[in-house]
């Protein structure tokens, strides 16, 4: 056999055998299908690039990747787990190297989904029978029985083996995350945040970045007779809208958005897929998100599920957000008691309050008690501290209102708001379990006149045996105090106050505390303006 004839018998496993199989173009409107060819030869690349290369199934082309060596094929298999099928020659730099490779893939990638077609020149060299049998591959061919007809039945029937199998794994993996989703969602506490969660589990279930919208419609609708849509959460080329709500830019996004609220359910229109929910309380949402390929059945009736979920927990943030709104109505309403009988209480509150939060918010920036500044702590401390004098609505006016020292008699009796007010509170807070407004509210008034050095009233606690709400409440109560004009002193000025609380640092306040405080008034970031 001569050279040429020699070239021609290589090339003989693709001769087409029915010229009825004719592949037209559909355009890769989705997401091919990946297809490595992993052989040591470049002409069984070129010859199968050929035979193949124009094939479509289910409107989606071919991708085809090219290894050369088995350490080549997996470096992309690691790489590109998402390949479908590959076509493995079974002799390449070793006689076994195809067989070692299948075992790598299936063993150490943990890759059960992607289907692997061997093939070999050298039937004899590895007998089909062993191979089915301890290897895990789909196919076992010698190359001189795969022409273009029978190499291209064998990639449609891997490629719908391999999607039956993914469209399983995809099930499995997206109810797994939707579960563990919806579970992350029901842990959040403001709207932006869940509009922001949402986004990033839809993320997740579908596994790609993206970006993305989340819209309330608002009541009615705006003068042109179109929903007046509120945007909760943006990210990516969307984040704008966040701010002017302008959807001029985006006019086929604005329409898909229309649609979806007018038939009230989700519009799949790639890209302007735009999902529906709606909670039991008749609130509407809108998410857009823009994966880079049109979804399939698969995603859609994940994502309509998840839909399900999202309602469910929306329902549940709603239920939390009354149930903080009422418990902040009758924190208010013990303090507005307070200020019924003093309305300069009222303002000193307000202020406890806001440089409570800010306090708190510099001890976390400082890396100060971590273990104790929480998110529930922070989310909580500043309304809990308005409470912090409610003891007092049992404190005789002559005494509350008297301009001048109090003799001991009186003093006794001013003391005892502390501990009326922590029985107060404490025993409201046990209608409800956990860390609350008033659990918090019944430690502050406890112990906000406990001084740090044990010589306060009325357990004489010390150090980190006072808890650090009313640690905290202890510093901005005498600051605010010494600041404002009281029944029974003039207002002192600022740096006066201030070389009080660094001379008390240590003995009756938490220096950690009075540090704070320093480091916000020394850089500008009071959350309110100084008297003057």
């Amino acid at each position: 056999m001569n050279s040429a004839d020699k070239d021609q018998h290589d090339l003989d496993w693709l001769v087409d055998d029915s010229e009825a199989q004719a592949a037209t173009s559909l355009g890769p409107t989705r997401r091919p299908w990946k297809i490595l060819i992993v052989d040591d030869e470049p002409d069984v690349h070129t010859a199968t690039r050929l035979a193949i290369k124009d094939v479509h199934f289910k409107d989606k082309s071919l991708e085809l990747l090219n290894a050369y060596s088995a350490q080549q094929g997996f470096d992309i298999m690691a790489a590109q787990p998402d390949v479908a099928l590959i076509l493995l020659d079974v002799v390449m730099e070793a006689d076994d190297a195809g067989l070692k490779l299948v075992h790598r893939i299936r063993n150490e990638l943990r890759n059960q989904t992607t289907r692997i077609v061997l093939r070999t020149g050298q039937p004899g060299q590895a007998p089909e029978q062993q191979v089915i049998l301890e290897y895990d591959i789909n196919d076992y061919k010698t190359k001189t029985e795969l022409t273009v007809q029978k190499l291209f039945t064998t990639l449609i029937a891997s490629l719908r083996a391999y999607e039956n199998i993914l469209s399983i794994e995809k099930n499995r993996q997206g109810l797994a995350k939707i579960l563990e989703g919806a579970a992350d969602l029901y842990k959040l506490h403001s709207l932006k945040e869940f509009a922001s969660g949402v986004l990033k589990q839809i993320s997740a279930i579908l596994d790609v970045g993206m970006d993305g919208i989340l819209c309330l419609e608002n009541s009615g609708t705006n003068n042109n007779g179109r929903p007046s849509l509120e945007v909760i959460a943006a990210t990516g080329a969307y984040e704008g809208l966040s701010n002017d709500n302008d959807f001029s830019e985006f006019q086929l996004l604005f329409q898909a958005i229309c649609d979806a609220l007018r038939d009230k359910r989700s519009v799949y229109q790639h890209p302007y897929d735009v999902l529906y929910i709606q909670s039991q309380n008749g609130r509407e949402f809108v998410v857009h998100f823009s994966p880079p390929w049109p979804l399939d059945d698969i995603e859609r009736k994940l994502l309509e599920v998840f839909c399900q979920r999202i309602s469910a927990a929306y329902d549940n943030l709603y239920l939390y957000s009354q149930f903080r709104n009422a418990q902040e109505a009758t924190v208010m309403a013990l303090a507005d008691l307070a200020e019924f009988r003093d309305s300069d209480t009222g303002e000193h509150v307000r202020r406890v309050q806001l440089l409570v939060d800010a306090i708190a918010g510099e001890l976390r920036r400082r890396h100060r008690y971590p273990e104790l500044l929480t998110a529930e702590f922070m989310e909580t401390v500043g309304m809990a501290s308005i409470l912090h004098d409610v003891g007092k609505v049992a404190t005789p006016d002559h005494i509350l209102f008297k301009p001048g020292r109090l003799d001991p008699e009186e003093r006794q009796i001013m003391e005892q708001h502390a501990t009326i007010g922590a029985n107060i509170l404490l025993k409201a807070s046990q209608k409800v379990d956990g860390t609350s407004y008033l659990s918090l509210g019944a430690e502050i008034a406890g112990a906000h006149h406990e001084h740090y050095d044990g010589n306060g009233y009325p357990q004489r606690c010390a150090g980190d045996a006072i808890p650090l709400s009313a640690r905290i409440v202890a510093v901005v109560d005498v600051f605010d105090a010494l600041l404002n004009r009281r029944p029974y002193k003039e207002p002192w000025p600022l740096e006066t106050t201030l070389d009080y609380l660094r001379t008390r640092a240590g003995k009756q306040f938490d220096p950690h505390v009075v540090e704070a405080l320093m480091t916000l008034i020394a850089e500008d970031r009071l959350p309110f303006k100084l008297r003057d």
